[in-house]
């Protein structure tokens, strides 16, 4: 799971962080169960539901379970359900060689395209733009001024957007601490708010909040909270962007190996 800074914890309350292991040999069912009629759809799915955790799709495992494909908020997980239909066990389903067995198909079930309207709601809120306007690949992250993961992103990210490749749109929030909405709008009402979030990265103890907040940015800022809800998010740093297909695409938290590649494209 990538590091995130957690600000909504209903949908994550639910997760066990359980290991089933199996053996590396276990064969995998050709035709597994599907998601239809009452018999196949146990009502302990549907309590789940109830907790915030959505249902995506049914996957084919072994060891004589049904797994499921899921999300909590932005965050893709596994949920494996035990034969008598009464208990389920969430996180990977690991095999001897200690191989999440089910790694792809989750992959390939939580990867859906956004509404394309999510951008135009992005571009309509408020955020500091960060690199050239002009550049090739814009990427919008819900940033939190006392975010550690948040400063971490936007260190590994100079590289692209100091090369004129990536613009960064940091829809601020303020979810963390006490203090966090004064130093977003300490950067929001700051002369130029590019410099601002610069030193609030670079600087011990970020920026300075703000000792009064303006009724127009603390309205700002509410309504980036709520679109960071409505999009799924429980933290920061929260990721939209357009993969190479021109696919709109979110990661949720800190983007890890390949994925700071996904996330900024090509160097």
């Amino acid at each position: 799971m990538s590091p995130t800074h957690k600000n909504a914890r209903k949908a994550s309350g639910v997760l066990f962080a359980l290991i089933f292991i199996s053996s590396p040999t276990t064969a995998f069912s050709d035709d597994p169960p599907t998601l239809t009629g009452a018999e196949s759809r146990p009502a302990i799915l549907g309590r789940i539901e109830e907790q915030g955790i959505k249902i995506l799709g049914e996957m084919k495992v072994p060891g004589g379970l049904r797994g499921f494909a899921a999300k909590a908020g932005a965050q893709p997980l596994t949920i494996y359900l035990t034969p008598d239909n009464q208990h389920v066990i969430v996180g990977p389903l690991v095999n001897g060689d200690g191989i999440d067995v089910a790694a792809d198909q989750l992959k390939k079930l939580s990867e859906v395209s956004i509404d394309p309207a999510v951008w135009t709601t992005l571009e309509k809120s408020s955020w500091v733009q960060d690199g050239n306007p002009e550049a090739p690949r814009v990427i919008y992250t819900f940033t939190d001024p006392n975010c550690p993961y948040c400063r971490q992103f936007w260190k590994a990210a100079r590289p692209w957007v100091e090369g004129g490749k990536v613009q960064l749109r940091h829809v601020m929030v303020g979810v963390i601490r006490q203090d966090s909405p004064a130093k977003a709008a300490a950067i929001l009402e700051a002369q130029s708010p590019e410099k601002a979030i610069a030193l609030n990265e670079t600087q011990e103890g970020g920026i300075p909040p703000s000792s009064t907040i303006r009724p127009e940015t603390a309205v700002s800022l509410k309504a980036n909270e709520q679109l960071m809800t409505a999009l799924g998010f429980g933290g920061t740093p929260a990721i939209v962007y357009k993969n190479g297909k021109g696919e709109i695409k979110t990661m949720s938290g800190l983007p890890q190996g390949g994925g700071l590649d996904e996330v900024l494209g090509p160097k």
